[in-house]
């Protein structure tokens, strides 16, 4: 029987994928990451299923819950938060399952910074402003960072930064950016997007800590810094131009 590792999205119950939800509606077991997945989508499960909650557990503890339950041919929904691929510590649970000889696949979720600029009606990449979004983190007591992949660097490109697992790290992030993006840059700490008690501080590289700290948030939360935040100073994209023509919508006769 097959692990599906689920990505169930930001929070919101009805951001986990169509696929998602019927993956976890049909499989007997249940594991989630109960500390970022919401207790209504693992409540889909269907009567009787064994719904476990590894927040508390260690990876050991994980692949073991898993073995057992392929050892009875039962199908299991791994259940994390946002997108899979991004922060999802899965490379090392697919690890010991191609050891093990336990098939899986994996189902995309709404990942955390896109739930974010459709909250904050925002598009991240505007032409003639910015047309990357570098999806980063800074060091913390879980992972170091690469050499290679120091904030200064990605922020010389001016490209919309995703700063993920390092709300506690916001004094040394402003600090590392100003040279590049200035005091006036827009910046965003979007807490806890699309659950209930959201929370989006805007504010700049200027003003951003203050805010944060009046709001009292100290876990939780994506930063997001860029000047396609603003929403300001972009030209139009060619896409819908009159005089641009493509294979769906080619020239017309003039006249």
């Amino acid at each position: 029987m097959t692990v599906h590792f689920i990505g169930a999205g930001p929070g919101a119950p009805d951001l986990i994928t169509v696929r998602g939800l019927r993956l976890v509606e049909r499989c007997p077991v249940c594991l989630y990451a109960g500390s970022l997945v919401p207790r209504e989508i693992v409540a889909a499960a269907p009567p009787g299923a064994r719904v476990i909650d590894t927040a508390p557990l260690t990876l050991d503890e994980i692949i073991a819950e898993i073995e057992t339950a392929h050892r009875q041919g039962l199908e299991i929904a791994r259940v994390h938060s946002g997108d899979p691929s991004i922060y999802g510590a899965i490379a090392e649970q697919m690890r010991r399952l191609d050891t093990l000889g336990i098939p899986y696949d994996v189902t995309p979720g709404v990942p955390a910074f896109a739930a974010a600029a459709a909250a904050l009606c925002r598009e991240l990449t505007l032409p003639s402003v910015t047309q990357s979004v570098v999806l980063t983190r800074t060091a913390t007591r879980s992972s170091e960072m690469p050499e290679s992949e120091s904030l200064n660097r990605f922020a010389a490109t001016s490209a919309t930064l995703a700063i993920h697992l390092s709300i506690t790290n916001l004094a040394r992030v402003v600090r590392e950016l100003l040279p590049f993006y200035g005091d006036d840059c827009p910046a965003v700490v979007a807490y806890r997007v699309s659950w209930p008690d959201e929370l989006l501080v805007r504010g700049t590289l200027a003003d951003i800590r203050d805010k944060v700290k009046a709001a009292g948030i100290t876990r939780t939360a994506l930063i997001l810094v860029g000047p396609a935040l603003a929403g300001e100073g972009a030209s139009e994209s060619r896409l819908y131009a009159a005089d641009h023509y493509h294979v769906y919508r080619p020239r017309r006769p003039a006249g």
